[in-house]
């Protein structure tokens, strides 16, 4: 379980690096832009507005908490 926890945090790390290199934006953004007219925080994604405008905020946070949590269980 420890190894799959750490594959799957590096999975997720590929996601932070693609959108950490292109200006913090999610790269399908432009794609659904191009459907509507909305610019709303939700626009592109199936979250609350409120979520949506904390997007990275948030799941930064347990994405960060989660690193600290496996890498405890590995020292440990």
């Amino acid at each position: 379980q420890l190894v799959a926890a750490s594959v799957l945090c590096g999975v997720v790390l590929v996601e932070v690096l693609i959108i950490l290199f292109n200006d913090w934006r999610c790269p399908l953004t432009p794609v659904a832009a191009r459907y509507t007219s909305d610019r709303r925080d939700n626009f592109d994604i199936f979250l609350p507005e409120w979520l949506a405008r904390y997007n990275k905020e948030i799941f930064g946070g347990l994405y960060f908490a989660s690193l600290v949590f496996v890498a405890y269980l590995w020292l440990r």
